[in-house]
């Protein structure tokens, strides 16, 4: 159980050297205690452990006292006849400035440098410095990865043989990855409340777990998630679809592993290329295919008129997101939001700076999927290798591509099936077109049938539909040729070679 026992090991060692003081920062009360249960059990020797309700319990025979919600004058007697004494205050407060409790826990401290003893505090609010300057800080995080698996399986085993569960290893190993930031407690309640809200654990309910961050985070306004459908339907795109097959594998493995080979789990992609073909859309697609929840990040949305606010809230959206890791967070147009001039915007410059270090150096799980329709707004800070794990463009659909796009969206909009050589025809029609124009002009003829149902369409019907549209291409040839430069010589396929790249998601 690795922080746990890590942290363990720590303290022990600052209990063997009888440092006066120990804080220890955490909220988890039951874990600290159960802690130094096990430590005067190991070192043989008596702990005493103060809560309001319990009061004075030996950690080492588990003798009591009632000091009636008053624990200090006991440590100091303690103090005083028993030289090498260990205290804990187990929910430590009102120590973060010098008031008369806090003073008199400074004079405990001069009585246990005098008698070799250690008093502890667990709290998880700030120490008057006054205070800390007597002893060392230990942080007891949050169960790591190890020790979350470990509690999974306890609780798969308690509950087992009176549940249907159907997680395996894998799926205990998925669930615990999804639990990152929780306490003990938290994760006890969670998965007990998944067990009877579903009559067992099924796999189909994983992503479940990761929605109750939402509710334990307090939301920000500029960042909402992402309902995704469970069962996309895909075309094109076939060479960033196998990048991402890859690099699932890599996003879910251990620390330890990544650590053995210098690797860091993969940040995330910048889609560049046309609109309309299928950008946005990836990042519904790359959160269906790792089975992980999907959030919006609108950065425009946090400047703020006022001094100091947009950097503000730039934290706060951050912290957010690291905080419902792992997930797959959507940045749609980026370069509306993070282009910066020169010559100007000051708090553009801090907010670029923000999301840049956030980008660089955040160790949380979390894959970005940036989308951007004018590549060359960027600043050039953005493509610094480390940041993004590739750069892909995204092309207008070849022949092929817009073959299965029209067959697709006709089966669902039309209920209708087109022979070969009637395909061709739609294809030769639809040249030119991104997957946001055909997809516009099937619906087209939908509405059609709906509003004239005494009329059957065909395919004479449908290949007017498609000469009666004018395709983005065609309105915007400058804007095609410019992305199409950049895209080929500076960015990967989006789809395999030979192919002009293109997706559809319906």
């Amino acid at each position: 159980m690795g922080n746990y026992i890590d942290t363990k090991e720590e303290v022990k060692n600052h209990l063997f050297a009888r440092v006066p003081l120990i804080i220890i920062n955490s909220s988890e009360r039951e874990r600290v205690e159960r802690m130094f249960r096990e430590l005067a059990a190991e070192m043989k020797t008596s702990i005493y452990y103060y809560t309001d309700v319990k009061q004075v319990v030996s950690l080492y025979g588990n003798a009591k006292k009632d000091v009636d919600r008053d624990p200090m004058m006991f440590v100091q007697d303690l103090f005083r006849k028993n030289r090498s004494s260990t205290f804990v205050i187990g929910d430590a407060r009102r120590l973060s400035e010098e008031n008369a409790f806090s003073r008199e826990v400074l004079d405990t401290l001069y009585l246990a440098m005098e008698t070799s003893s250690t008093l502890v505090l667990v709290t998880p609010d700030y120490v008057w410095n006054r205070l800390a300057q007597f002893g060392l800080q230990v942080v007891l995080q949050y169960p790591d990865l190890i020790e979350r698996e470990s509690l999974i399986r306890k609780f798969v085993g308690c509950y087992g043989g009176k549940y249907p569960i159907q997680w395996n290893e894998h799926d205990i190993y998925r669930a615990a990855m999804l639990l990152s930031g929780f306490s003990e407690v938290q994760i006890d309640n969670i998965l007990v409340s998944q067990l009877v809200a579903h009559k067992g654990l099924k796999k189909q309910n994983l992503l479940d777990l990761t929605r109750q961050k939402s509710r334990l985070y307090a939301t920000v306004p500029c960042v909402e998630e992402v309902q995704v459908k469970p069962n996309l339907m895909v075309s094109g795109l076939d060479n960033l679809r196998k990048w991402i097959r890859e690099r699932k594998q890599l996003f879910f493995i251990e620390d330890d592993v990544l650590d053995e080979y210098g690797l860091t789990a993969p940040k995330g992609i910048l889609l560049a290329g046309i609109p309309g073909c299928g950008k946005s859309y990836s990042s519904k697609m790359i959160a269906a295919e790792w089975e992980l929840p999907l959030f919006r990040f609108d950065i425009g949305a946090i400047y703020d008129k006022w001094m100091g606010e947009s950097e503000r809230k730039m934290k706060d959206a951050l912290t957010f997101i690291d905080n419902m890791a792992p997930c797959v967070v959507w940045i749609d147009e980026i370069e509306k939001a993070l282009s910066v001039s020169d010559s100007g915007n000051d708090t553009g410059k801090r907010i670029l700076g923000q999301f840049l270090y956030w980008l660089q150096e955040s160790s949380k799980r979390v894959f970005l999927v940036a989308t951007a329709n004018d590549i060359t707004a960027l600043p050039p800070e953005l493509f610094r290798k480390g940041r993004f794990s590739e750069i892909f463009f995204i092309d207008l659909p070849n022949s092929e591509e817009r073959k299965v796009t029209i067959e697709q969206y006709a089966a669902k909009c039309l209920h209708m099936q087109f022979s070969d050589e009637a395909m061709e025809e739609l294809v030769r029609a639809s040249e030119g077109f991104s997957y946001s124009d055909i997809e516009s002009v099937i619906k087209e003829a939908a509405q059609f049938c709906i509003l004239n149902t005494d009329v059957q369409m065909d395919l004479n019907k449908l290949i007017y539909f498609f000469n009666q549209n004018i395709s983005f291409s065609s309105t915007n040839p400058e804007t095609v040729q410019k992305l199409r430069k950049w895209g080929r010589e500076r960015a990967v396929s989006a789809s395999i070679e030979n192919k002009q790249e293109g997706s559809v998601l319906l």
